[in-house]
């Protein structure tokens, strides 16, 4: 593709996967004058919506595809939701920029209830996420947290035909959609820790294309950069997949990224939380000290244990 003026972007199926690839395409045709074409790309995560992400191989499902077809040169660039990005790429891909973040905190959506602490005992709350079981149940085990899979517009059906009590999801989501007006309440970061990455879009290329590195670059908002490989550095440390609970969230002020994290077992009876601070020059290296950190005060002996329940 050396001296095309099109370039071709690998995109999921889904609502908001076309919505992040077409936010993407937009920004780059009005900056470089080039003209982007959108493939669709079904992944084996789309295909398998019955299993919890836990038993089937985690979250690399949903680039698995998109990836191999970067290496074939059938694209140029694929847009992902950072949290779905594992932390080892193929050889010859690389993650070149990593775009502003939208809110990272989670929301509550509920067609009966205005707040999650308003969950009447043993109500039925759905999400896909360990992270998230872990932190509601470790604030209220008396809740029945059912698994939820599915696109977005599936799983805000299925609550408001009074399958779940509530649900929980990606802020991010539904605010680029323009389906803010569905969440009753905003997670506080503090209370449940988000995903690594949530509310990020990464864009990966083959690390040998300079000219689409180059025309790519304006996208990368340092800030959103900094604050992400912080939480990739915490994820990488810990060698986490979906089987284990484990959140971290990172902010950047002037010269310092700060980080949250949290390691937990699935049923939230424990949790260990931390925080570290450190320069912006390696933010990757207060992901891995913080990590270090929970894995000394517990962590190990958690992880050992999740994974050898889940027989991986």
């Amino acid at each position: 593709m050396e001296g095309s003026d099109i370039l071709r972007l690998g995109s999921r199926g889904s609502t908001l996967a076309l919505w992040q690839a077409e936010h993407v395409r937009a920004e780059v045709e009005r900056r470089t004058g080039r003209n982007v074409e959108i493939t669709r790309i079904r992944t084996t995560g789309d295909m398998i919506l019955d299993v919890p992400l836990s038993k089937v191989g985690g979250k690399g499902l949903f680039v698995k595809e998109i990836e191999e077809a970067l290496l074939a040169d059938r694209i140029d660039l694929a847009v992902h939701s950072m949290k779905d990005v594992p932390t080892d790429l193929p050889e010859g891909l690389e993650i070149s920029c990593i775009t502003r973040r939208e809110d990272p905190r989670d929301a509550f959506l509920s067609v009966k209830h205005a707040r999650f602490e308003d969950l009447p005992v043993g109500a039925h709350v759905g999400t896909s996420s360990l992270r998230r079981q872990t932190q509601l149940l470790g604030l209220r085990p008396d809740l029945s947290i059912d698994q939820l899979r599915g696109n977005l517009d599936t799983r805000i059906r299925k609550m408001e035909e009074g399958k779940y009590d509530a649900i929980l999801l990606a802020a991010a989501g539904l605010r680029r959609l323009g389906w803010d007006g569905k969440i009753r309440q905003y997670i506080p970061a503090d209370v449940s820790i988000p995903a690594i990455g949530q509310g990020a879009l990464g864009i990966e290329i083959r690390s040998d294309d300079e000219r689409t590195r180059e025309a790519l670059a304006f996208l990368d908002d340092r800030e959103t950069s900094l604050a992400v490989r912080a939480e990739r550095g915490f994820l990488k440390r810990l060698e986490g997949g979906c089987q284990v609970p484990i959140a971290a969230h990172g902010t950047v002020a002037g010269d310092t990224v700060a980080l949250s994290g949290l390691i937990g077992k699935p049923d939230g009876s424990r949790i260990l939380r931390g925080s570290r601070s450190g320069s912006v020059s390696d933010p990757e290296a207060v992901g891995v000290a913080l990590a270090g950190e929970l894995l000394s005060r517990g962590g190990r002996e958690i992880l050992d244990e999740v994974y050898r329940q889940s027989g991986s």
